[in-house]
């Protein structure tokens, strides 16, 4: 293959595997960076979707964009392909199905180039899709590393850690490929940050590769294997992650007890309005005004009634 070679402080890098129904969104997105010192290199995994060929031919010259083919092999083996032929001094790792938010490479540019010392630049990030929430991590370090992957896999990188490294372990097919990077980088002694700021966009889809890696027995498996080889980190953090994951639990267990009692107390007042309710109705299926008058609501709404009358709005409202 012929190498491909462009000067551009960013290299963005785009597996694609059947994924052109969302493809162009992620395209957009790219495009409507502030920061334009990119190129991009979209690899195509063996996709077999006619729709998806289609995009993919049709981003063949298109300015900035390099279309490589692979034999489908996964995400990691895709990835690395592209980082062979990649020229920025820094790599992004975009999804087909994600979006940037238009500041999302001048942030994370700019917070490296600020600061030399660090190897990586990781953002805050909003989920949509099948779930709706903003992840919002604080530390990056080798312990929270170990507990947790706080990075998203679009963090901002050099480039020269990730020749350094060897990129994706191509073992880590099976998910969590982006935490072992991560993680493999921090304990060799690179320091990463985080932005404080939403500034990605992240597509959960039923069913999806990261969606089974995190439950269950492939969860357990994927983490086994991280144990295993990252063995010294764990054996020299093993006390602090013990302390750590208890904190975790005794919070969890905290919060069920705390939104148990919310219900309870919700439960509660909701059994109260009812039997008020059930009070206030005579036998035509009306409501008695006396009654009405008497209650809790009444009562409560009273200073709104007693404001529309000074502003002169009581008989409009009867």
């Amino acid at each position: 293959m012929t190498k491909y070679r462009r000067v551009a402080k960013v290299s963005v890098i785009t597996p694609v595997y059947d994924d052109g129904a969302f493809l162009p969104e992620a395209l957009a997105s790219l495009a409507a960076q502030t920061f334009v010192d990119w190129e991009h290199l979209v690899v195509d995994d063996g996709s077999t979707d006619p729709e998806t060929l289609a995009l993919l031919e049709s981003l063949q010259g298109r300015p900035r964009t390099k279309v490589l083919r692979v034999p489908h092999g996964g995400v990691t083996r895709a990835r690395n392909a592209a980082l062979a032929e990649a020229g920025g001094t820094y790599v992004t790792f975009f999804d087909a199905d994600d979006r940037m938010r238009p500041t999302f490479l001048a942030r994370t540019v700019a917070t490296l180039e600020e600061r030399p010392a660090l190897g990586f630049a990781s953002v805050w990030v909003h989920l949509f899709g099948a779930e709706e929430w903003d992840w919002m991590p604080e530390r990056c370090d080798l312990l929270e590393l170990l507990h947790d992957c706080s990075v998203a896999t679009c963090a901002l990188v050099r480039r020269s850690l990730l020749d350094r490294s060897g990129g994706y372990d191509p073992s880590t097919e099976l998910g969590h490929e982006d935490w072992d990077l991560w993680l493999s980088l921090v304990a060799s002694g690179v320091e990463g940050t985080i932005v404080p700021e939403l500034l990605f966009d992240y597509r959960r889809r039923p069913g999806s590769r990261s969606g089974v890696a995190d439950r269950g027995e492939t969860y357990l498996a994927l983490y086994r294997e991280r144990v295993e080889k990252h063995v010294t980190s764990y054996r020299a953090k093993a006390a602090e992650l013990l302390w750590k994951k208890e904190r975790a639990l005794a919070w969890y267990l905290e919060e069920r007890v705390r939104q148990r009692r919310q219900l309870d107390a919700l439960s509660a007042r909701i059994e109260v309005r009812r039997r008020e309710v059930a009070a206030l109705r005579v036998p035509d299926g009306s409501f008695e005004a006396a009654a009405l008058r008497g209650s809790v609501s009444w009562r409560i709404t009273a200073p709104l009634r007693r404001l529309y009358e000074a502003l002169g709005l009581g008989e409009r409202g009867r």
